[in-house]
């Protein structure tokens, strides 16, 4: 029986020398060529150490200069001014003063002829917090609101004219220690003045107030089964007090009515 014959040796890759039993590789060879891999570590380790070198060589001349002299915290004085200083403002000027007295006495008074509303919410013109908290929808969860944004104290004034006409007023102020607290009331006011009746409303900036608006609702709308009533209102601020001003009434209110209350009542403030 023939003995089946030797495979033939596989092809060297090109560029590459068959190596014989028994010789050394090339790279164990004397005078053989090195690896890359071991030059370029060594490139880079002599980069790191230039680096190093040369942040040392930094600090060394750094440290051997003399300080810089940095300018004096001191400042020259001040001259006074001469003369009298002026004199402080009277207290019908003085917003401040204005503000931080009875609120109540800001409110537009009610007109000639006008009745008032027995079943006024508050206290001789007063709203505490509960109060103002339980005309909203959801009163728990306002009054956390304005506990947080520093509710301070607010007025109210509501008036009846004609055989169907109601006026509320109230002045809403707040501490804002840390929160624009009656911008963003008067914001949140505005907002919902017009949500949801964006087709049925109209509205008005109200001159001097920046961004105060008032609105008038022209479908007339019914409430726990009353008659159905028109409605008007507007929302501004100004410093640390929000206005807010509703209007109803069995006809329509025209823009003239609504715009004349808020114009007015926001130049008391």
């Amino acid at each position: 029986m023939e003995e089946e014959p030797a495979r033939p040796a596989a092809p060297a890759a090109p560029g590459e020398e068959a190596v014989a039993d028994g010789e050394a590789a090339p790279d164990e060879r004397a005078g053989g060529s090195r690896r890359r891999g071991r030059t370029t570590l060594l490139i880079a380790a002599a980069a790191v150490l230039g680096l190093v070198a040369g942040a040392c060589t930094g600090v060394l001349v750094q440290a051997g200069r003399e300080p810089t002299k940095l300018p004096p915290l001191s400042q020259a004085a001040l001259a006074h001014g001469t003369g009298k200083a002026p004199k402080p403002l009277p207290a019908d000027q003085d917003r401040r003063v204005r503000t931080d007295g009875d609120l109540r006495e800001l409110m537009l008074k009610k007109p000639r002829g006008a009745r008032e509303i027995e079943w006024l919410d508050g206290v001789d013109g007063w709203m505490d917090l509960a109060n103002y908290a339980g005309t909203f929808g959801s009163p728990s969860e306002q009054f956390s609101e304005y506990v947080h944004d520093d509710f301070r104290r607010a007025a109210v004034t509501r008036w009846r004219t004609g055989a169907t006409r109601t006026v509320e007023i109230r002045l809403i102020q707040f501490h804002q220690e840390e929160v624009l607290s009656a911008l963003e009331g008067s914001d949140t006011g505005r907002h919902w003045a017009g949500w949801g009746r964006e087709d049925d409303t109209d509205r008005w900036p109200i001159p001097g107030t920046g961004d105060g608006e008032a609105f008038v609702h022209n479908r007339p709308e019914s409430v726990d089964g009353s008659p159905p009533l028109y409605s008007a209102e507007a929302h501004a601020w100004r410093g640390d007090i929000e206005m807010e001003i509703w209007m109803a009434d069995t006809e329509r209110i025209g823009k003239d009515q609504i715009m004349d209350l808020a114009r007015r009542q926001m130049e008391r403030l």
